[in-house]
């Protein structure tokens, strides 16, 4: 018995399950398993025997083969994944069953008809790394099969696999179905520790309060994003999640991420009560637990003391100094820190009360950073909105005046740097832009926001390839983006010549968003050849500017095209002149 427990040989291993199995099972439990049975009897055993390979075992929604060819392993898991594909036609996207697959060929232990060891392991870590309808191969498989098949590989360098001593490299079979965005890198587990913030339940009983526990949820994703040795998920990605009972595993999966931290909290009177516990996804353990009791005006101390906690639960021994020299400094006043967190909530919806909200935590504490770098985002946009074809002149230097003070107030503040890389922009003082946005990358390298005013900056000085590559790390960190992202992300590929992304992009994003939102769709369509939508786009552009222009009424296309620019500062004349081709194409006279 000893000798056959002992047994080794050499196989190529194929792992899969299913994405989003537990959400399926709570919508529909008897329709899943009819659904998933048959999958597994027309698609899944026909495809293995086609490519001689042995069902090791099925795990609810996961299988395990064995094939003695990595030939057979990658050809059986290509061909398994068109076969999904195809099966899942006609089938409602949210009642779909997508597998994710990782390959490995390794030495395994073999117990009767069970298969152990590294060999299996490491295929099964790849399938949790896995895109949606993709296939992940170690550096072993892509050895033994470059050139014996006609199939491409993209490589996504080393990557460390829990309990595995030493990084794998990975490869992502090419031309697969992927996820909802391309251009992203796999939601794969970094080398970095990372976490996930799901939203803190009010347990208040008061909805008015809402505001206030989605506002230190946001901050305590703020203060874990200033560890540069961590990697944490944006706010819109994880609040996805609100108010689903979701096992921590598939969000883990889902996200990329080892850790997610979870709590509540409950305000009576002048008392507060948080609780947070952090959780390990890989296994569903329970990390850390804490309950604090405090008084309101303390609830700042409550915030650092658990990133602090977290932060050392995750990367243990945490040598990293930046958390004392990025700590933001908390407004005097609590009050001033909730008016702050209402003009920020206003001011992302677009309604213009954010000005006086701003304006009250300013009030409250006139030398607090984040207020006053509120007001200069208002005053710096506020234009775009409400004052087509007026001056920009004097609410651009006002902003500018602000975000100068707020970045002086306190150094240390992203966001403020940010806001005042932004002003820069629009005085045409590039390479000042560039200082601030640098400083508050360095400052916040997970920042959403950040990420996407840095893209901007990039995309309109012409900087492309970077531009593009820090659009892909916002969309990363937050998968989940807010519609005003997904049109940034639009203009991005628009001013990089790619159309067809930026259409694919815009497809999903309200006409609405801007006003000038049609002109970016009608220009990528005229220069996609698409002509017909090109125009149709090109009128609404015209419609929508009109609609808030507060210039000249006798203003003709032209003007409102030059303001366009304007309030778009755009460096190079190249640039400009084939945007400016774009809307002449579109039907606009430029």
């Amino acid at each position: 018995m000893a000798e056959e427990r002992a047994q080794r040989r050499l196989a190529a291993i194929l792992a899969a399950d299913v994405v989003g199995y537990s959400r399926l099972m709570q919508t529909d439990e008897a329709g899943t398993l009819a659904a998933l049975k048959v999958r597994r009897s027309e698609v899944l055993q026909p495809v293995v025997s086609k490519y001689r390979g042995r069902v090791v075992k099925l795990m609810g929604d996961g299988v395990l083969v064995e094939f003695a060819s990595a030939v057979d392993a990658v050809e059986c898991a290509v061909q398994l994944q068109h076969a999904m594909q195809s099966a899942n036609g006609g089938v409602p996207e949210e009642r779909r069953i997508v597998l994710r697959i990782g390959i490995n060929l390794g030495d395994v232990i073999v117990e009767g008809s069970d298969l152990y060891g590294d060999g299996v392991n490491i295929a099964a870590r790849l399938e949790a790394l896995s895109e949606p309808g993709g296939v992940l191969v170690s550096s072993k498989v892509r050895s033994e099969v470059a050139a014996k098949l006609n199939v491409a590989f993209d490589d996504l360098g080393d990557r460390h696999l829990k309990n595995m001593a030493e990084p794998v490299r990975v490869y992502r079979v090419a031309g697969q179905e992927s996820g909802p965005w391309p251009t992203v890198v796999d939601p794969a587990l970094p080398v970095k520790p990372s976490i996930a913030v799901l939203p803190f339940a009010n347990m208040s009983g008061d909805p008015s309060q809402d505001y206030f526990t989605d506002g230190m949820t946001e901050d305590i994703i703020t203060d874990l994003s200033r560890f540069n040795s961590l990697y944490v998920i944006a706010r819109h990605s994880s609040f996805a999640y609100r108010g689903k009972s979701v096992d921590v595993r598939q969000i883990g999966r889902e996200l990329g991420v080892q850790y997610l931290l979870e709590g509540s909290i409950r305000i009576a009177g002048d008392r507060a009560r948080v609780t947070a516990q952090l959780i390990d996804t890989t296994g569903g353990s329970h990390l850390w637990a804490e309950r604090y009791d405090r008084e309101v005006t303390d609830i700042f101390a409550i915030q650092d003391e658990i990133s602090r906690t977290i932060a050392s639960a995750a990367v243990l021994r945490l040598q990293d100094n930046r958390l004392e020299k990025a700590a933001s400094k908390p407004p005097r006043s609590i009050t001033a820190y909730e008016w702050w967190l209402k003009g920020k909530q206003a001011f992302w919806k677009g309604d213009l009360s954010a000005r006086q909200l701003f304006e009250k935590a300013v009030e409250v504490d006139p030398n607090y950073a984040r207020g006053i770098a509120g007001l200069a985002l208002y005053h710096n946009m506020a234009t775009s909105y409400t004052g087509w074809g007026v001056s920009l002149d004097e609410p651009h230097e006002l902003a500018l005046r602000l975000a100068q003070r707020a970045a002086q107030l306190d150094p240390t503040d992203h966001v403020a740097e940010v806001v005042l890389g932004w002003c820069q922009m629009f005085r045409h003082q590039y390479g000042e832009a560039k200082r601030h946005f640098d400083r508050a990358h360095a400052l916040n390298p997970n920042d959403i926001e950040g990420l996407a005013y840095r893209s901007l900056y990039l995309a309109y000085t012409a900087q492309c390839e970077e531009a593009i590559q820090t659009l892909a790390q916002a969309f990363r960190l937050d998968p989940n983006c807010t519609d005003q992202h997904l049109a940034s992300a639009v203009a991005v590929n628009v001013m990089c010549r790619r159309y067809d992304e930026a259409l694919r992009l815009g497809s999903q994003v309200p006409r609405d968003i801007w006003p000038e939102f049609p002109g970016w769709m009608a220009v990528a369509n005229a220069h996609s050849g698409n002509l017909a939508e090109a125009r149709s786009l090109g009128a609404a552009f015209l419609y929508n500017v009109r609609a808030i222009w507060r210039g000249s009424p006798d203003a003709d296309d032209q003007e409102l095209v030059r303001w366009f620019f304007l309030d778009n500062p755009i460096q190079h004349k190249a640039d400009i002149d084939r945007f400016a081709d774009g809307l002449r194409i579109a039907g606009v006279e430029v």
